[in-house]
């Protein structure tokens, strides 16, 4: 059982080797720092422009939450304001809750 597994480490390791030790990668000029030209003014823009859509986004769902919030204590008031004459009791001549 040992040998099998140090066989299979060695195999392992080799496989590994041969991965690493791989000709290097030709880039694109761009990619290769020479970032130049409408291609790479293209892309910056691209970016610029998800980041906007992006945040527009987020800042959407904030405000959202908040109008959520401010409604609900708008309604939470509005119930106090129904339920109050309901809560308050006189007192008739009897000396009884009315």
């Amino acid at each position: 059982m040992s040998r099998g597994r140090g066989l299979l480490a060695r195999a392992l390791l080799a496989v590994l080797a041969l991965l690493g030790a791989g000709a290097p990668v030709s880039a694109c000029p761009s990619c290769f720092s020479q970032a130049q030209g409408p291609l790479v003014d293209a892309a910056r823009l691209g970016m610029w422009l998800l980041l906007a859509v992006t945040l527009g986004l987020q800042g959407a769902f904030v405000a959202f939450f908040l109008y959520l919030r401010r409604r609900a204590a708008r309604a939470a008031g509005q119930a106090l304001d129904d339920e109050w004459p309901g809560l308050q009791r006189e007192w008739d001549r009897k000396g009884r809750w009315v």
